[in-house]
């Protein structure tokens, strides 16, 4: 099996010297014309058990609540939809017991019934529901961030997974749109969140916290003296092990709302609904290998710059910030790395590079 390094040398050389990946965006600048998009993806194939899978009743009703069952979270955006159907493609893939996962995705009630009929259509076997997000909930409390992406209210969804999701699911893991998982998925559901911890999610704390609020909230010792005899470190809520029971009874949602009503009156942060999150969970994290949330392939929040995978294993490769893949393809402005998320891309207008990646045996 070749290494991802070595991958990404072959496909930089593919994408400078064969062809240049052009298509037609999936979503319109418009979003009133967006069309449930069905057509515009190739159906996935089929993904079956493997004979150490627990049999599970396959049946919608039952496996939604099924605490023996991988429970996904993601939300669903016209804007991300081309991100989420190739971060789904990619778990089927490579986990052992793709019938015994079931995703959970928010939408906005817009768009809710034709998304949920384009999933159904790509990945006709797929245990999911889909549910409406009232965003009404969260437009007063937003905030402009550091760039318009992230003011969207459907990007505050994972702060109400507890609330959305039906009281009968206990554990979920949450993903951003813009990944891939290239190992088992059943892995990092395994994860145990030691004592009373809420979270598990891959910490960075060699990253400078200070820098993620501003000098008022440092400044102010009645806010700062939130991370007294706490030891805080960054974590990327794109990929987030979450025990929704724990934060059922720790009322997690109203702490952090709490925070972003405190954000329009005193401005203490510029990036979105991170923040909110490290003021509430940060230093009491249950650490999770790296390896799971390779993430910042997009580059920072207002330049997209192409980015190297870090060293060590890889199991998630996140494109957190600025740039997608989806759109660096299309436009054949396309980074090294994003050539590693191409394959499980299930749009029409990569029909090309996906028989490059077959015949270079790399799916």
């Amino acid at each position: 099996m070749m290494s991802i390094s070595r991958l990404l040398i072959i496909f930089a050389i593919i994408s400078t010297t064969f062809f240049t990946v052009r298509s037609i965006r999936l979503v319109p600048d418009d979003k009133s014309s967006f069309n449930d998009g069905s057509s515009d993806f190739m159906e996935a194939p089929g993904y079956q058990n493997g004979p150490e899978c627990s049999v599970l009743l396959q049946n919608n009703l039952f496996l939604a609540c099924d605490p023996s069952a991988i429970h996904i979270a993601m939300t669903l955006d016209p804007a991300y939809l081309r991100g989420t159907v190739s971060a789904v493609h990619s778990i089927l893939k490579h986990t052992s017991c793709p019938q015994n996962t079931f995703f959970h995705f928010i939408a906005s009630g817009l768009h809710h019934g034709s998304l949920a009929k384009t999933l159904s259509s790509v990945f006709p076997s797929l245990s999911f529901k889909v549910y409406t997000f009232d965003e009404t909930i969260v437009k007063n409390l937003i905030s402009s961030s550091i760039r318009q992406a992230l003011d969207s209210p459907l990007n505050y969804a994972r702060s109400y997974l507890s609330e959305i999701l039906s009281s009968c699911v206990r554990r979920v893991i949450y993903l951003d749109s813009d990944v891939i998982v290239v190992d088992d998925i059943k892995k990092l559901w395994k994860v145990s969140l030691t004592g009373s911890r809420t979270i598990g999610a891959p910490e960075y704390c060699h990253a400078n916290f200070t820098n993620y609020f501003s000098d008022r909230f440092w400044s102010n010792p009645k806010l700062s003296t939130v991370f007294d005899s706490k030891t805080p470190c960054y974590f990327n809520t794109g990929v987030m092990v979450i025990d929704l029971e724990r934060w059922r009874e720790g009322d997690y949602t109203r702490k952090i709302e709490s925070w972003m009503r405190i954000q329009r009156e005193e401005r203490i942060y510029e990036l979105g609904s991170l923040p909110p999150f490290l003021l509430v969970f940060a230093g009491e994290i249950e650490a999770i290998d790296h390896q799971w949330n390779q993430h910042g392939l997009g580059g920072d929040n207002v330049v997209s710059s192409c980015r190297s995978l870090h060293p060590g294993p890889v199991s998630l490769i996140h494109w957190s910030g600025k740039g997608k893949p989806w759109v660096r393809l299309d436009d054949g402005k396309a980074c090294p790395v994003d050539y590693l998320w191409a394959p499980y891309d299930l749009h029409k207008s990569q029909r090309q590079y996906l028989q490059y990646s077959q015949d270079l045996d790399i799916l």
